[in-house]
């Protein structure tokens, strides 16, 4: 079985400031990481074809595939989590979300599906995308 990762974007006020912030990591590193403290007890189900979703401004709007994780050390040898994810952003449907502390785990039924290849975006703030899809508008 699949799981996810849903972790809120800290600092980012849209997809692009993501893009630019992977984009700065990946002149040095082969792919995006982040570190994080704790190791998912779940991994084996995140590496089998998981994604991280990202929320941005209260709303997953973006995923990446986890393609690693591993266990590392920071400069004080403290224990940390490396993700390693594939550079490709893609794109969802806002899906409002609470912030919250650290990483939660995401159900791929409770996931927000993908933007289709050539479909915009619309930026709406993520109560007002909801509420329409609720109603059956969007």
């Amino acid at each position: 079985m699949t799981v996810h990762m849903v972790k809120l974007c800290v600092g980012a006020d849209d997809i692009d400031d993501l893009a630019d912030w992977q984009a700065r990591l990946m002149k040095h590193l082969p792919a995006p990481v982040h570190h994080t403290r704790m190791y998912p007890k779940r991994a084996e189900e995140m590496l089998k074809g998981g994604s991280i979703y990202w929320v941005i401004k209260r709303a997953i709007r973006v995923r990446q595939r986890i393609i690693d994780i591993r266990a590392v050390k920071d400069e004080d040898g403290k224990d940390l989590c490396e993700l390693v994810f594939d550079p490709d952003l893609v794109r969802t449907y806002a899906q409002p979300k609470r912030p919250f502390q650290g990483w939660r785990y995401l159900k791929p039924e409770e996931a927000p599906r993908d933007l289709k290849s050539g479909e915009a975006a619309v930026d709406l703030p993520a109560d007002l995308d909801a509420a329409l899809k609720n109603a059956g508008v969007w």
